[in-house]
């Protein structure tokens, strides 16, 4: 059965393990490579089982481990050319036979997985989120995303399962201690999603047959899994979307294992 499977999900490190039980997939590994390693083992699966690595964006809490596990593991690193080349600088040089440079729109394969790139918007040089299809259903992962576009949109459709950013609680993130410029970021439409922005993106796919919804990349500072919760259920509720029956709803956070 297809599994989703968040290791870290903070706005200071992110993996996330997809799996259909015979090909494993990481997108990104945003903290030390020991720490994903030793993720891994916890559910009983070996970092030498890894196919790929799959890239969002090149900024360090997306790839800090990149490097280290590619080269000592050979696994392959997937991402288009412009985040491949920003991220050499952070990571080191990757071996040539596992740089795998991809098209954003552009289907391609990983064993028996068929994965679709799409654009997000975000401040990096050219983000991108997967869609995933297997035998067993599709996973649509969108993270660090400053607003929701019709091609996130028509990318994440029908998917069975999403992981979807839930980033800041707009009050908690105005009235915080963030410096001005980094709120108008954070709030900008190349910055993040708020649990509001969050909460309508999550009932738009159930209503499209989404059956499983991570909310995650939760600030530390700015949101609690409560408010990110309670935000999305309140509105999947109003549109007679019953969470626990009609769709799974779970909050990934930022040192425990989520996975559905």
């Amino acid at each position: 059965m297809n599994k989703v499977t968040t290791l870290f999900s903070s706005s200071s490190g992110n993996s996330t393990l997809i799996s259909d039980g015979n090909t494993n997939i990481l997108i990104d590994a945003g903290v030390s490579s020991a720490r994903i390693i030793k993720a891994l083992s916890d559910i009983n699966l070996d970092i030498c089982e890894i196919d790929a690595i799959l890239v969002t964006h090149e900024h360090t809490d997306h790839i800090k481990g990149i490097g280290i596990l590619s080269r000592n593991y050979n696994i392959p690193v997937y991402t288009n050319s412009s985040t491949m080349y920003s991220m050499l600088s952070q990571i080191g040089d990757l071996h040539d036979r596992t740089i795998k440079v991809v098209d954003c729109s552009k289907t391609f394969e990983v064993r028996d997985v068929a994965i679709t790139p799409f654009a997000i918007p975000h401040d990096a040089v050219s983000p991108m989120g997967y869609r995933i299809k297997t035998d067993f259903g599709v996973v649509s992962v969108a993270t660090d995303t400053g607003h929701i576009t019709k091609s996130m949109l028509n990318n994440m459709a029908k998917s069975d399962t999403v992981l979807i950013e839930a980033n800041h609680d707009v009050e908690m993130l105005t009235n915080g201690r963030y410096p001005y410029p980094l709120k108008k970021r954070i709030l900008s439409d190349n910055g993040h999603l708020s649990n509001e922005n969050a909460a309508w993106l999550a009932t738009q796919l159930a209503i499209w047959g989404t059956k499983k919804i991570i909310l995650g990349h939760l600030s530390e500072h700015n949101n609690t899994g409560q408010k990110a919760y309670d935000a999305a259920k309140k509105l999947l509720e109003q549109n007679k979307i019953k969470v626990g029956s009609d769709v799974l709803l779970k909050v990934a956070s930022k040192n425990s294992i989520c996975q559905l």
